[in-house]
């Protein structure tokens, strides 16, 4: 594995991923390693732009016109910050393939050779070292969920649309073990930022 690895968080909303890759970013910031943190959909300055109408409660977008919004704001990134900083620094994304497998395949049941074939072609030697899932029940997905000041459109579906995720990223994670660690983000905050920051100092080294 490369020492300028690209590590992803994935997990549902309120699973606590966007939490620890902020701590890890902290850490690495300490340890005056460099490193480029991003998040999907966002990150460059036009992926942002494209975050702003997907997340939208205003926009009522058919699943396949979010499959390739979602993509579009992936080509952005990899065109402008991906590609630039791949194996010269640590890429840390809020987000990435994954998440478009288990929401637009497993979620809305989109096509899974579709996402593969155009995921592909945006990518190709781009590949993802390893990654951080984190999972949540359903108690504890709609409690924080209250907390949130703001609910974007995605915020806003079902627990069914958000057990058909979750379980498609536990299937993603059963192909790639190693490759994969599940975060229980029900159990002790501390103890989960102890088991990542523990990996990522393995990653990293």
């Amino acid at each position: 594995m490369s020492k300028k690895p690209i590590i992803v968080f994935e997990g549902v909303e309120c699973s606590g991923k966007t939490h620890h890759i902020s701590l890890v970013s902290k850490y690495l910031s300490e340890k005056k390693i460099s490193y480029l943190k991003i998040r999907e959909p966002g990150g460059s300055k036009n992926s942002e732009k494209i975050r702003k109408l997907i997340l939208s409660k205003k926009s009522d977008f058919h699943k396949n016109t979010d499959l390739l919004l979602y993509l579009a704001s992936r080509n952005e990134n990899i065109d402008k910050l991906i590609r630039k900083h791949h194996k010269k620094k640590i890429i840390l994304i809020d987000r990435f393939i994954d998440s478009t497998i288990a929401y637009q395949h497993y979620g809305m049941g989109i096509s899974l050779n579709l996402i593969n074939l155009i995921n592909n072609f945006l990518l190709k030697n781009i590949k993802v070292d390893y990654t951080f899932l984190n999972i949540v029940n359903k108690k504890n997905l709609f409690l924080r969920l209250k907390k949130r000041k703001t609910l974007n459109r995605y915020d806003q579906f079902d627990i069914n649309f958000y057990n058909k995720v979750q379980n498609g990223f536990l299937k993603i994670a059963m192909n790639k073990k190693k490759r994969y660690k599940i975060i229980n983000s029900n159990l002790d905050i501390k103890e989960n930022e102890l088991s990542i920051l523990e990996q990522i100092k393995n990653l990293v080294k």
